[in-house]
């Protein structure tokens, strides 16, 4: 691939990204990305065969967003462990409520299954940092780390969504999420105050 078809493919990913972004998963379309990339709606078939791959290039943009700012928040290895899986999930939180559109293009399963652009092992890459901090956080706890960490992202994914649903401040009558990220450790990890 020459310099002008990389900024092409760059600029068609960079579109799609922000498309996302502002208006989320159903303006998502090539023929759409293609218009405000200023070319033919064909031209995004030369770089990405189909849709998913298109879609898996953006996601994987997402997850790039994701990774950086989890290792900015979380990512000192002197800190805390607990203390780093509270940053964790604070800035997964905050990603999901605020990049909705995205997060949801993220963790969508065909794009995940078709593993295209090895997207897959981009979000394993985040998951295998959250099982290192549970193994730090929990030495010698009984249950496998990559078990509990698993458990830890179900329930911080599903608090996202219920959280931009408008479910969970229904339901706890409150409008602050952190009480919840809270509660989430210590059901997973036990008190911080033993």
């Amino acid at each position: 691939m020459d310099e002008q078809d990389a900024g092409l493919r760059a600029r068609l990913v960079a579109v799609g990204v922000d498309l996302v972004t502002k208006e989320g998963m159903q303006a998502l379309t090539l023929r759409e990305v293609a218009r405000r990339a200023g070319v033919s709606h064909g031209a995004p078939r030369r770089y990405f065969p189909t849709h998913l791959a298109l879609l898996s290039a953006i996601a994987r943009e997402g997850f790039a967003d994701l990774a950086h700012q989890i290792t900015e928040t979380a990512g000192d290895h002197r800190a805390d462990p607990r203390a780093q899986l509270m940053a964790l999930g604070r800035c997964y939180l905050d990603f999901a409520l605020n990049h909705r559109g995205m997060f949801e293009l993220m963790f969508r399963h065909d794009l995940l299954e078709s593993n295209q652009l090895g997207l897959r092992e981009t979000s394993l890459s985040l998951f295998r940092f959250l099982v290192d901090l549970v193994a730090r956080a929990l030495p010698g706890a009984g249950t496998e780390p990559a078990v509990r960490a698993g458990a830890l992202w179900a329930n911080l994914h599903g608090m996202a969504q219920l959280w931009a649903w408008g479910s969970l401040p229904l339901a706890t009558g409150g409008d602050d999420i952190e009480p919840l990220l809270r509660a989430v450790l210590d059901a997973h990890l036990g008190s911080a105050d033993r």
